[in-house]
């Protein structure tokens, strides 16, 4: 099987690659060939065993997504986007990668012919979802997106739905939570402080905390985001029916829940390295963002994530730390 994996340089991309190449297989598949791109050609999955491929990019540009899809990957895992805060910015860039790049890969697919219908795997967002919110989001709840980036994915979603309908591809959308905790250096996402206050004092540095404890979210971790991806390409889309995108399963916490397992996993020592410093704005950002998800379809379907966010700490320690707190 070959597996094309668009957005590759980043974190999902990068693990879902990793684990392929530990595996040797996606979705209970052999994996002989394997693509990454990436606006920026990728790191080499180096201990993959089949063919492997780095390319260099940018699927808004004209051709680019006839050239991916030449030699008619069977999985097309699609990770590249323009993120929140930047789609929000430039209006033009967020609807050129986000909407005009994803459009430009499922008409290549669409046009390739002679039967060529690929499992295709879009990453989608929570964004998707606008507020008012009920105290838990169900399946049943509208797509009313109230960013740039929300609506561009949720148009993304559309059309998987629209061109799987047609027999164009075989599509599956995954509505990742936040992921954490997000290995390497901190960011200027305004979700970047759910990591940071684990990842910094488990590494012996501060932290800084903009919001309230009372705070609550929605949370995965890395390598769930991975068995998402995973469980998508080889799961039996018959069940999904006409809406192929999914909330994905995950954990709804606060802050102080976060605070007390990062106690429990490497003690006060860990805790004491957390400054309160708040931020208006980002605390108002956040206030936005829904807390809570009844996701019974996607787990009735396969998909699965931590129970606590003690095990998405642990789950850090084990695949960033070598199982240690140092």
């Amino acid at each position: 099987m070959h597996v094309l994996i668009i957005g590759a340089g980043g974190m999902i991309g990068r693990k879902t690659a990793e684990r392929i190449a530990a595996t040797g297989s996606l979705g209970g598949r052999a994996v002989d060939r394997l693509t990454l791109a990436d606006i920026a050609a990728p790191a080499v999955a180096e201990d993959f065993a089949g063919r492997r491929d780095a390319v260099a990019a940018d699927l808004s540009e004209p051709g680019t997504a006839e050239r991916l899809i030449a030699d008619r990957p069977d999985v097309i895992v699609h990770l590249a986007a323009i993120v929140s805060g930047e789609a929000e910015a430039d209006l033009e860039k967020g609807y050129r990668v986000n909407l005009d790049g994803t459009r430009a890969l499922l008409d290549a697919i669409r046009l390739a012919g002679d039967g060529y219908a690929p499992r295709v795997i879009y990453a989608s967002s929570l964004a998707v979802f606008g507020a008012p919110f009920p105290d838990r989001i169900t399946d049943e709840f509208h797509l009313t997106p109230l960013t740039s980036y929300g609506a561009q994915k949720a148009m993304g979603e559309l059309l998987l739905d629209d061109y799987s309908r047609r027999g164009f591809l075989d599509g599956v959308g995954i509505r990742f939570p936040t992921i954490c905790v997000r290995p390497g250096a901190p960011n200027k996402a305004a979700s970047g402080f759910f990591s940071g206050i684990i990842r910094e004092p488990l590494h012996g540095k501060e932290a800084v905390l903009p919001v309230d404890e009372d705070v609550r979210h929605w949370f995965a971790s890395p390598r769930a985001a991975v068995g998402f991806v995973d469980h998508a390409a080889g799961m039996d889309t018959a069940g999904l029916g006409s809406r192929r995108s999914l909330t994905m399963p995950g954990l709804s916490a606060t802050v102080g829940d976060e605070i007390e397992a990062l106690r429990q996993v490497a003690g006060d020592g860990a805790v004491a390295l957390i400054r309160r410093e708040p931020d208006e704005t980002v605390a108002r950002i956040v206030a936005g963002w829904p807390q809570d998800f009844d996701t019974a379809r996607a787990r009735k379907l396969g998909f699965e994530a931590e129970s606590s966010f003690r095990e998405i700490v642990e789950v850090y320690v084990e695949d960033e730390m070598g199982g240690s707190v140092r």
